[in-house]
């Protein structure tokens, strides 16, 4: 069985050296372009646009790639709490028209209460849930083309309607990740896909089977997902090595500033993802190929794979065994390591191929599910 590989656009900028803002580059929308139409090209399945205060604005950007890519899906981000639901449902069915039914969207209630309240947001953990839902049932029913009447806590609309369908029907699907009882009651109400965060994957399968339950009690069933950072190199040795360089620039004062900020934060993921490495750089490798350096001073999605290509091929297929239908990945610089994980490992890979001069090169793919090596 296949499964999606999607790439990251780096919309608050991107580099080579982790936590060192002189080592950047800005993210202009040309070098956003550059790289979708890379991943376009190289043969992803679809292209994550996060959202945040130090983010372009996903909508404005994913419209101005609908001109320059051809197939790949564009994963928005769709932050409940700062949207009013209506406007929301009429800007997916336009940019899902737009791009020709290549829309998906990623729901964000939002974790860090310090951001959103720069944003006018001032709503804790718990009642961000209570508005994602409430925004969710709304914005699921508008899509039925009736005028809504909605008196939620958070919520209220009289005569709401959506006026253009979308190319995807009912609607564009809905991706999530949470890692919270109230994230994983979403996801089991709401969405199509879930995501978590690279943790190892036993963890990945409970959560994975915590959120398989809830839908199931609901009559529902809902695809998985794992966010994850690659090194990929020719060798494992220089895999490792470019690790090391990835986090050579910063010091552990930095760690410390990083960790106290992250701490502030009331997203249960991002605890997980701390506790992951402690904020020690002597025990990143929290299991055989799955490094939480990133984690140090980035905040959300900590962890990467590192190894040759065979090595990241095999862990990612204990992901798939776990549960996992797709993977949303990245590298720094994005660019470039779009193209080295696609040229190393998209071989391996069921149903991907790799890009050769002039053409494209079916690879020896295996069913990561059935456990078949590559050869």
């Amino acid at each position: 069985m296949s499964v999606d590989v999607f790439w990251f656009l780096p919309t608050s900028g991107d580099t080579r050296y982790l936590g060192v803002s002189d080592f950047g580059r800005a993210p202009t929308n040309a070098y956003m372009r550059q790289i979708a139409v890379a991943a376009d090209e190289l043969g992803y399945d679809g292209l994550l646009i996060p959202t945040g205060s130090s983010c372009l604005d996903p909508w404005v950007t994913a419209a101005s790639l609908a001109p320059v890519t051809r197939r790949i899906k564009l994963l928005v981000a769709l932050r409940t709490s700062l949207g009013n639901v209506t406007a929301s449902a009429r800007q997916a069915a336009t940019l899902d028209e737009a791009l020709g039914g290549r829309l998906l969207l990623n729901v964000v209630p939002g974790g860090d209460a310090t951001e959103l309240a720069a944003d006018g947001v001032f709503l804790d953990h718990e009642q961000r849930y209570e508005y994602a839902d409430e925004f969710l049932r709304v914005w699921r029913q508008l899509f039925t083309g009736e005028a809504i009447d909605f008196d939620g806590k958070h919520v209220r609309v009289r005569g709401a309607k959506n006026f253009h369908e979308p190319v995807q029907k009912p609607y564009p699907p809905l991706y999530f990740g949470g890692s919270s009882e109230a994230a994983h009651e979403i996801a089991a109400e709401h969405v199509d896909t879930y995501l978590t965060w690279g943790e190892p994957p036993a963890a990945v399968a409970a959560k994975f089977d915590d959120v398989r339950e809830r839908a199931a009690r609901r009559g529902r069933t809902v695809r998985f997902g794992v966010r994850l950072h690659v090194i990929v190199r020719e060798t494992n040795e220089e895999a490792w090595a470019a690790a090391d360089s990835l986090i050579s620039r910063f010091t552990d004062e930095d760690i410390t500033q990083s960790q106290q900020n992250f701490a502030k934060m009331d997203s249960v993921g991002q605890r997980r993802m701390a506790e992951l490495h402690g904020g020690r750089r002597d025990q990143l490798e929290i299991r055989p190929n799955l490094w939480a350096g990133v984690g140090l001073v980035r905040g959300g999605a900590g962890t990467a794979l590192v190894g040759d290509a065979q090595t990241v091929a095999t862990r990612l297929q204990e992901y798939a065994e776990a549960g996992a239908d797709s993977f949303v990945l990245s590298g720094y610089p994005h660019l470039e390591e779009a193209y080295r994980f696609a040229e190393l490992v998209f071989p391996l890979l069921p149903g991907k191929s790799r890009v050769t001069t002039g053409a494209r090169q079916t690879g020896g793919a295996f069913d990561m599910r059935a456990g078949h090596s590559p050869r």
